[in-house]
């Protein structure tokens, strides 16, 4: 029995007996049970939680997860919208309000469709961490933002519908990590116009994508993650890169984990001072 099952069911069906349960298996939730020393994985403990609410439907990140969203932890909180008579670690259950066409059957779980978890995400999570999950379900699944907007419009008074509308719109599954998320929030906060993600860029014989940025006053942004320095098949296409995207006259500003928000944004007006660009008054 390696995925989490109820214990009592087990039991009464003659899978097990009291003794093999107790011995063998260990409770993940009340009669919910794993194997002793088994992974306890997002989808194993996924799994287990709905076997806890047997009548909860998926939400949140796991349920992005689910839609084969990237980036969502393995200790992530598992959501679901349900009834719980007692609270468990790990797992959030919210008695909302859910309409028939919000979830959907994915396997054996009940799971909300892409754009209830949307308006989810974007209700329920700080506003950095709720669109780096946006991004990566929109590039998962296609949703679109005016998808769970029209949802939002069925419960005007709901906890974080308002945060809700303000941060749907900054959904852009162009972005490839968390972090180039954060790096276009940055921009988008210091008053920049809202840079483009994964602008293809050709010299008639190879293209190439930058990250972020502006096509006009072609001044880009690349977020390097580690793989950059220590994969040297990685560093040697990025040598070619930029080689090839500075003579076409871009600007490209390189952006590690270590440089501040102010060093980034020092260089962004550099870049924008060298264009002759208007820059924002905030910046």
């Amino acid at each position: 029995m390696p995925l989490p099952f109820t214990g009592s069911a087990a039991v009464a069906d003659g899978l097990l007996t009291r003794g093999q349960l107790r011995w063998n298996y260990t409770a993940i939730h009340p009669d919910v049970y794993i194997r002793n020393g088994a992974e306890r994985t997002l989808d194993v403990r996924t799994r287990a939680a709905a076997l806890w609410v047997p009548d909860g439907i998926i939400a949140g990140r796991a349920a992005a997860a689910l839609h084969g969203t990237s980036w969502v932890a393995p200790t992530t909180p598992i959501e679901l919208i349900g009834r719980a008579r007692r609270r468990q670690a790990g797992v959030i259950v919210r008695a909302e309000r859910i309409h028939p066409d919000e979830f959907e059957p994915l396997g054996d779980l009940a799971v909300t469709t892409p754009a209830r978890t949307a308006l989810d995400v974007a209700r329920h999570l700080p506003r950095g961490e709720a669109v780096a999950h946006l991004d990566a379900l929109a590039a998962a699944t296609g949703f679109e933002a005016a998808a769970a907007l029209a949802l939002a419009d069925r419960y005007p008074g709901a906890r974080g519908i308002q945060r809700a509308r303000t941060v749907l719109p900054l959904t852009d599954a162009g972005a490839q990590s968390p972090r180039e998320t954060w790096l276009r929030l940055l921009l988008i906060e210091a008053g920049y116009p809202r840079p483009v993600t994964q602008i293809p860029v050709s010299d008639g014989y190879a293209t190439a994508f930058v990250d972020l940025g502006w096509d006009e006053p072609k001044i880009g942004l690349e977020y390097e993650g580690a793989h950059h320095q220590s994969d040297r098949g990685q560093h040697v296409r990025d040598i070619s890169r930029y080689d090839m995207l500075e003579a076409l006259g871009w600007l490209i500003i390189r952006v590690v984990k270590e440089h501040s928000r102010a060093y980034i944004l020092h260089r962004v007006e550099d870049a924008f001072t060298r264009r002759r660009m208007p820059l924002p008054k905030s910046a």
